[in-house]
């Protein structure tokens, strides 16, 4: 007990504002696997209660789920593995972040079936979905914190505790924390938050310890998700930079050469899980399943998609990124060094993004890849509240308008997100922003007010039927 009332008072006031609304979120967790995230969790389940990867017990038809990609108009075969096994093309480094929570979760299941408490231990049942759940939210959590913590590094903790707040609440994270957690965006924004400051806090002077767990950061986040591996362009252009600066003394060069070697080494040991799993499923490290057999877009890159798709453009559905990714260039004139590295990352991903034939993400609210870019956004709204300052020259007014803003993006987004989850903002095809206006001013409060008051009068019911009882 002690250890936690030290550990709050020696939070500041805005770190106890985020542990706060961490824990007022938490009922708005669903506890479900479906989807992408059907592939996700199989890497986990599968090993885990079936004792093999062959992923049986997780798609309930294979043949429709799984066996055939639909891309647009076009559906493309993704047959049985050449070594028997459904082709889960899926990456392995969820399955990794769940398993503390899972596993744990698992050995307590079949405990307490032993003892009667007849719960079934097949990695579906409720205690397994509250545990994912949970685990979930608390990476994305986590995310939101390193970024936080970087961000008040460079920018005043007022406009670092706003900015997070704002993505928080007024992007697409939120959907993917507290509605599909079993996908991997929340573990991805989590992981690169974690690169980005650990990166950032050991820059000045990296030990060669330091390099190997930069090392590990890396290659846990490239095992969540492939395109995540762009984000190494970072260590990359400091290692050349590194080596300009010694190419004429052999020594220094030599000790830069062994510090990246130290880091590869790292992020293969880190990586090699998905390698040994690949190779077991497909029988080749490095397939790419469905990926490597559609056409990807590199000489018609949907950048503009990206940004201003009606459906899935970030500055559209999640206007508050307008903001963020405008205070790029604010936080690059502040510090070139973090800005220039924050305008690389998302330059890098989003022409990844741009050439990837999924780059809308089908099933998805905003641009859901993009989640991955969770601490640059951070950065660059924390830098656009801190630039307003010097616009207006009153912390104060600025401060007011602030709140207000993230408050009134936050209710706008709410409407969305409410919209995307009960169909009537369309989870697929073109999006009319007709219907969605209305939708938002009219339809979401009469629907919110119907579950509101349906709700009240099953509890009334169920009150009344035990007061019978």
């Amino acid at each position: 007990m002690q250890f936690f009332t030290e550990f709050w008072r020696s939070r500041s006031r805005f770190e106890r504002a985020l542990l706060v609304l961490f824990v007022l979120t938490l009922p708005l967790a669903h506890g479900r696997v479906d989807g992408d995230g059907v592939g996700y969790y199989a890497y986990l389940r599968s090993p885990l209660v079936d004792h093999n990867l062959c992923f049986a017990g997780d798609w309930k038809d294979p043949s429709r789920e799984l066996l055939a990609v639909r891309l647009d108009s076009r559906s493309y075969p993704n047959p049985i593995t050449k070594t028997g096994h459904l082709p889960n093309f899926y990456t392995l480094g969820p399955a990794i972040l769940w398993l503390p929570f899972v596993g744990t979760t698992h050995l307590s299941v079949l405990l307490a079936d032993r003892m009667g408490a007849q719960i079934r231990a097949d990695g579906h049942s409720w205690p397994y979905m509250v545990a994912l759940a949970s685990a979930t939210v608390l990476y994305g959590f986590l995310g939101l914190y390193f970024s936080f913590l970087l961000a008040r590094k460079y920018l005043e903790e007022r406009w670092a505790f706003w900015a997070t707040i704002g993505i928080w609440l007024a992007s697409s994270l939120p959907v993917y924390i507290y509605l599909e957690p079993s996908w991997s965006h929340a573990h991805s924004a989590f992981c690169v938050a974690l690169f980005l400051w650990y990166w950032d806090r050991t820059r000045v002077s990296r030990t060669w310890r330091q390099w190997v767990v930069l090392g590990l950061i890396s290659g846990l986040m490239t095992d969540v998700y492939l395109a995540n591996g762009v984000f190494l362009v970072v260590p990359g252009v400091a290692c050349v930079a590194a080596y300009a600066a010694v190419w004429r003394e052999p020594t220094a060069l030599w000790k830069e050469c062994r510090l990246n070697l130290l880091f590869a080494a790292a992020f293969l040991a880190a990586f090699s899980p998905m390698i040994i799993a690949r190779e077991i499923v497909y029988g080749s490290p490095f397939a790419l399943g469905p990926y490597g057999k559609v056409p990807w877009n590199w000489k018609s890159p949907a950048f503009g998609g990206v940004l201003f798709s009606p459906a899935h453009g970030i500055f559209v559905c999640t206007p508050i990124l307008v903001l963020a990714t405008a205070g790029l260039i604010a936080l690059w004139r502040r510090n070139a060094r973090i800005g220039g590295t924050c305008l690389l990352m998302a330059g890098a991903f989003c022409g990844l993004i741009s050439v990837y034939p999924w780059w809308h993400g089908f099933v998805a609210f905003g641009n859901r890849f993009l989640v991955s870019l969770t601490p640059v956004f951070v950065m660059g709204l924390a830098a656009s509240f801190s630039w307003s300052v010097h616009l207006w020259n009153n912390e104060r007014a600025v401060a007011r308008r602030v709140v207000v803003l993230v408050a009134a993006l936050t209710l706008w987004n709410a409407g969305l997100v409410y919209q995307w989850s009960t169909n009537l903002f369309p989870q697929l095809g073109p999006v009319y922003w007709n219907e969605i206006l209305y939708n938002q001013f009219r339809r979401v409060p009469e629907q919110i007010l119907h579950d509101i008051s349906t709700k009240l009068a099953s509890l009334a019911s169920d009150s009344r039927q035990t007061a019978k009882n």
